[in-house]
């Protein structure tokens, strides 16, 4: 039998523990979470949240953001947080497969816009970032995102060290490269601006560019002005931005101040889908704006070769193809500067402005038997775009030739061109003309009706030092139709006619005694001085079939000779082949008068007596005077007169 159990009484230090944690449950709660805090603290790592972000960023934008570094907070009022190694995916069809990547990005976040769901960022720092923007036909953009995910947040400053950017434009053959860096701004609450220097090629010409831009953070707001000062090449043309722009991704709106300086305004063809024909080195200031589809060069001054040119420009690109509008001036025209014009090159050599190309165009020009030119016209630039184009030149610098000055109105549209006026100032009258170009078959069709009135005589003859006292109004009309897709080829090709006439007027006696060879009149004025004799009338009527003028009539009649004409002159081949004969009106001694036979090329005109009949008539001289010396001057005698011609229905409005 067991005896009964005996108590066993507690010790005096158990009581007082056990009621300690019974009277204090909350300080043993508090010390419990300290000692969790605290081991929460030594063991925590912000890389678990890596994750997250990750697949937060990719909810948003549809890309793969990826943390290949550590990622850290340093806790404040305003935390900042610390990522290594960043990259983001581009889109599924670009080229590379990184849109961006950073070796640091440090950011700073406001806790209590957040704390509304409002994501404020008020400094961001980028170490090495490395951009690359690409576009496509078929998908536009490459920073054109494919899900949204509401607002992105709001940057106050960013600062970039040692960048990078890249754009790729397959289709536009465009590749660039541009190094950016951050620089301290001027006032302290303001977003540091960026510095830029960048190469490449831009519509496959070789690119540059340098200056500075404001922030990059100023380009998300499309609102705002973006300020910037940039100096840009492509191939030989420059240019150099300065004021600003306003959405500066979709260029929407500009206000630049912007100078253009190049060799020749026809490389902005493949630049900008302007086609210009070919001129000497230029270089243009002006306003460039922009509103929506709209480009405008306002204001704009400088030199094209030695013309000065001033004006306002337009090119609207909201239809199927760019228009171009202009409205031109120039105060002093170097008529040489449009040469381009007509497939020719200007002049070269001292004082005058040109480029290698027209340099060695012009060379070829000279070293060829050809005057007229014969450089094909791209027909694919004239059915590119539309234009409508005034151009006005006061003063006309054209040594040897008497333009005075000009205006034109060129009207382009779907490969039609029209050149309606095409006036010039001439000799103290006008030329006016009618032009139109078809380009829009495969061979230029060419339609031309060009009117003279007025011109003056002596002015038509600057170097003839006997006609600057030559009296006299002359007009005349061309009227041909060609084909050709040069000016060569063209009037090569052409139909129609020519007419030219004057009517009273005077002119020097000794010149027409020079041009019948009456030697006895020609000592006689040297002698006793040269007079003025009256113009009856001069006309040229010639008829123009497959580039061949044939002349119909061609006299020139004054009080003292007639001069008869007959032949032809070959525009394809650029030969002359006329016969001038003289018919005096007065009896003279010592009269060769002889024809005169003008032939040669246009390049090499020549103008001689007709030797053979010259011959005939001294010979009979010599014979004549073995007889008798007196019965000689038989055979030069003019016994006259020659018959007025009928001038009345020979002159020419």
């Amino acid at each position: 039998m067991n005896s009964p159990s005996t108590a066993v009484p507690e010790s005096p230090a158990a009581a007082p523990t056990r009621v300690w944690w019974r009277r204090h449950p909350w300080l043993t709660a508090l010390g419990a979470f300290a000692l969790a805090l605290g081991a929460l603290i030594a063991l925590w790592d912000w890389n678990w949240f890596k994750g997250p972000l990750e697949r937060q960023v990719e909810a948003r934008t549809g890309r793969k953001l990826e943390i290949g570094g550590n990622l850290d907070v340093d806790l404040g009022s305003v935390p900042v947080i610390r990522a290594d190694a960043l990259s983001f995916a581009n889109a599924p069809w670009a080229k590379q497969p990184l849109m961006a990547s950073a070796q640091r990005l440090e950011l700073a976040i406001e806790l209590w816009p957040l704390l509304k769901g409002e994501v404020r960022i008020p400094d961001i720092r980028l170490t090495q970032p490395r951009v690359y923007l690409q576009t496509d036909r078929e998908h536009g953009g490459n920073w054109v995102f494919g899900r949204g995910g509401g607002e992105l947040p709001t940057f106050r400053r960013v600062w970039i060290d040692d960048g990078r950017l890249e754009f790729l434009d397959p289709a536009g053959k465009t590749d660039i490269r541009a190094d950016i860096a951050s620089r301290e701004p001027k006032r302290e609450d303001a977003a540091p601006p960026v510095e830029i220097q960048g190469k490449g090629r831009w519509k496959n010409n070789a690119f540059s560019v340098e200056g500075r831009a404001e922030s990059p953070l100023e380009l998300r707001d499309s609102q705002r002005p973006y300020r910037l000062n940039l100096r840009a090449a492509a191939g030989a043309t420059r240019a150099h931005a300065r004021g600003e722009l306003v959405d500066p991704f979709h260029l929407r709106d500009f206000d630049l101040q912007f100078a253009l300086s190049g060799k020749n305004l026809a490389d902005l063809y493949p630049l900008i889908g302007v086609a210009i024909a070919p001129t000497p080195p230029y270089a243009l200031d002006g306003r460039l704006r922009r509103a929506d589809a709209l480009w405008r060069y306002d204001d704009f001054t400088g030199k094209v070769g030695d013309s000065d040119l001033s004006g306002d420009a337009s090119v609207d690109t909201a239809g199927a193809r760019p228009y171009l509008r202009a409205d031109l001036l120039s105060k002093r025209l170097d008529f040489d500067d449009l040469a381009g014009f007509v497939g020719a090159a200007p002049q070269g050599g001292r004082g005058e402005s040109t480029n290698p190309e027209l340099a060695a165009q012009h060379a070829r020009q000279d070293a060829s038997a050809r005057l007229l030119p014969d450089t094909p016209y791209r027909l694919e630039k004239l059915r590119s775009m539309d234009a409508d184009v005034k151009l006005k030149a006061a003063r006309i610098e054209a040594p040897g030739w008497p333009l005075d000055d000009m205006q034109a109105h060129l009207l382009l549209e779907n490969g039609l061109l029209k050149l309606d006026p095409l006036n010039f100032g001439v000799a103290g009258g006008d030329i006016r003309s009618n032009i139109v170009m078809d380009a829009r078959a495969s061979t230029l069709r060419t339609r031309a009706d060009i009117k003279a009135r007025d011109l003056t005589l002596a002015k038509l003859m600057p170097g003839v030092k006997l006609g600057q006292d030559a009296i006299g109004k002359i007009g005349g009309r061309i009227a041909l139709s060609g084909s050709g897709n040069s000016i060569a080829r063209m009037l090569g090709d052409s139909d129609g006619s020519v007419a030219v006439g004057m009517g009273r007027g005077q002119i020097s006696n000794l010149l027409m005694e020079f041009t019948g060879i009456d030697v006895a009149e020609i000592l006689k004025f040297k002698l006793t001085g040269d007079h003025k004799i009256p113009i009856r009338c001069g006309f040229g009527d010639f008829a123009v079939k497959d580039g061949v003028m044939t002349a119909q009539s061609l006299a020139f009649d004054t009080s003292d000779t007639v001069l008869i004409g007959s032949g032809t002159i070959d525009l394809r081949q650029e030969k002359l082949d006329l016969v001038i004969r003289p018919r005096p009106k007065d009896r003279s001694l010592l009269a060769l008068r002889t024809p005169l036979l003008v032939n040669g090329t246009f390049k090499q005109p020549n103008a001689r007596p007709d030797y053979k009949r010259l011959g005939l008539r001294g010979a009979a001289a010599l014979a004549l005077g073995a007889i008798a010396p007196p019965a000689a001057l038989l055979a030069t005698l003019e016994l006259g007169p020659g018959k007025d011609t009928g001038c009345a229905q020979h002159v020419v409005n």
